[in-house]
This record gives structure tokens, sequence and C-alpha cells, in this order.
């Protein structure tokens, strides 16, 4: 008689995330086999990476900064111009993708022989969290992938300027104790576990759901008097009230994990002096509010689903409020009663 236990691990081991694309389609169309074809090279993308960071310790030019600043005025970490590399060679042999945005590039990079039949675009954060990588603290990759709506003659990604809603595909990677996978082709959040042995990403949950509330609360509030007043009643309430925990590790990839996981709440706002905030909308935020969405959360910039937000350039930012539904809600019910505040100021009548 077959060892069922024997049995239930060979078909965990077998459900490889390119075979897992494909169950999610049931069949074997042109779509479904592109998008198979796109997270395996994804999954490459990740291996390589995941290859250097365990060894970066040990390695020239792995750690510390080039010396340089990206389009957003940023020091760049060596390890962001090795994963931004990694990217463009593991998809410029893919066929499929014409075009690259990543906030490493001022400008979508293209690729011509490419461009004839490939239908895609990726869009990437090529090492989410690079301040971490100096103390050996988890960073990431974030990833989106849209079809390629216009033939962007002129490569300046206007067409890219659209809501998420015209995602097909999301994701991030991990690197961690493990590396993990999570991926979402709009039919449920899945994670996979690169497993060593057999170098391949293999399923370790799936069909993920947030709870609807939950405990941590994550944001830095090392910059509490920069924030509108608003969220600085949020997180006055939260100090008040028994039941929550502050979590906050300084990667958006490794604090939103926990979020999907466990519940509770992501804030990275804007502040006075910038309210647009930090976090860029079509490598980061949009990416994963797809993915909180698919797993039954929200995502919101304070007044609207960031889902709907629509960039006036390919490098916009937006703050972001992620992650459980009633804990997105409660943040957003702080910022609309300040609204109303300002809105119907309170007159002092002195007799």
């Amino acid at each position: 008689m077959l060892d069922l236990s024997h049995k239930l691990a060979l078909d965990r081991d077998c459900m490889t995330l390119s075979r897992h694309v494909l169950k999610q389609f049931q069949d074997f169309s042109p779509e479904a086999q592109d998008l198979s074809a796109l997270m395996s090279r994804i999954a490459l993308a990740a291996k390589l990476i995941a290859r250097r960071l365990t060894r970066a310790g040990l390695m020239d030019d792995a750690l510390g900064f080039t010396g340089q600043t990206n389009v957003q005025g940023e020091a760049v970490k060596k390890m962001d111009v090795y994963a931004n590399q990694v990217f463009i060679s593991v998809f410029e042999q893919s066929g499929l993708v014409c075009r690259l945005a990543s906030e490493e590039m001022e400008k979508p990079y293209h690729i011509p022989e490419n461009c004839p039949i490939g239908r895609y675009t990726l869009l990437y954060d090529p090492i989410d969290g690079s301040s971490n990588l100096d103390v050996n603290i988890n960073v990431g990759s974030i990833f989106a992938i849209r079809r390629q709506s216009d033939p962007d003659i002129d490569e300046t990604g206007q067409d890219l300027l659209q809501s998420g809603r015209g995602q097909i595909a999301a994701g991030y990677v991990l690197y961690g104790p493990s590396t993990m996978l999570i991926y979402s082709i709009g039919t449920g959040v899945h994670a996979f576990t690169l497993d060593p042995t057999l170098g391949e990403f293999v399923l370790s949950n799936e069909n993920i759901r947030v709870p609807e509330h939950g405990p941590i609360y994550s944001v830095n509030e090392g910059n509490f008097w920069q924030w509108d007043e608003s969220i600085r009643d949020y997180i006055r309430y939260v100090h008040r009230h028994e039941g929550y925990t502050a979590r906050y590790g300084g990667a958006l990839v490794g604090d939103f994990h926990r979020i999907l996981f466990q519940g509770g709440v992501f804030l990275y706002p804007g502040t006075v002096k910038k309210p647009e905030g930090k976090l860029r909308l079509l490598y980061e935020s949009a990416p994963l509010a797809f993915l909180i969405e698919q797993a039954g959360g929200r995502a919101s910039n304070g007044t609207q689903d960031i889902l709907d937000v629509v960039p006036d350039q390919v490098h916009a930012r937006t703050p972001l409020i992620i992650g459980s539904t009633e804990d997105v809600a409660l943040v957003e019910s702080f910022i609309r009663e300040r609204q109303r505040e300002q809105q119907n100021p309170v007159i002092s009548v002195r007799s």
C-alpha cells in the first residue's frame, strides 16, 4: 500500500511555481503559457539575487554604496545595481517582455529584439529595503506585469500612466531565513518557498487570506512630528488601547509580509512637507495593493483605493495604508474626521 504521507510530500514538491500558474488558468492557452514563462523568469531572477545575498558579506562589491544617486535622488546601493541588472539580463532572453521599468532607471528599458512579439511590461523594485543590507536584515523584490498597450515609440512609458487595475499579475520575493515568492494573477494569493535542494520554488501556502482585523501596526514612529495631525491621532489611539503591537523593520516587503499573514496595517504616510509620501506607486504600492485585495484586504492612500490612483509620471509617489479591511478603515476614519474639522471649523464666540 502506498504511504499517503509520502504521496502528499511528493505532491507538494511537484507543485512548482510554473505548474501552479497553469493550474490557475486550468488550460494551456497562450496567455497561461506566457504567464507561466514570465513567472519562471522572475523565479530565476530571485534565485540569482538570493544566491548573491547569502554570500554578500564575503564578496567584494556586494555591500555598501556606489557613490551614485538614482532618479529619485537617493543613494544607490551596490546590490540595487546588481539586482536591477539581473532582471534586465533574465528578461532580455525571455522573448515575452518588450519593456522593463524600474525605480532604479530614469526611463523604461526597451528590448527591441523582443518587441515584435513581446506583449508585456515588467515593473519592479529590484531591492526593496536596501538600507537593511549592510546589517543583514530582510530585504525583498517587488514586481508587477502589465500588457503592453502601446508601442511607446518615444520610450517615455506614458502608456503606463494608468491605474493599478491594469495589472495582470503582481507579487514579491522575500529574502529572509528562507526565500519566498508570493504572487497573484487575480485568482488568489499564493506563497512559494525556495527549496535549495531542488532549486525550485515549491508551494507552501495557497489562497492566503488576510484577517479582517489584526493586532499589528507597522509604521516608522520616528517621523511622528512630520505627519499630518490625522495620522498622529491614529497613533495616539493605538497607544491608548490594548491589543495593539508595533512592528517595523524598515523594509516594505518584510513588514507587508507580516501583515499579510497575521493581519493589521502598514502605514507609510506623507509628511506635511512631502504629502505625496515616499513609496512609488507603480513599483511598490500598486503591486502590493493588487495582492492585498486578492487576499481580502485593502490598500488606500487615505482618501482613495490605491488601485484606482492614476499616476501623473512613471516615478510618481503615494502615501500608503495597507492591510486588514477594518484597520485600514480605522486609519481612514481619522483622516476623514480631520478633513471635516478643516471644512467646518468651530468658531469661538465670546460674550
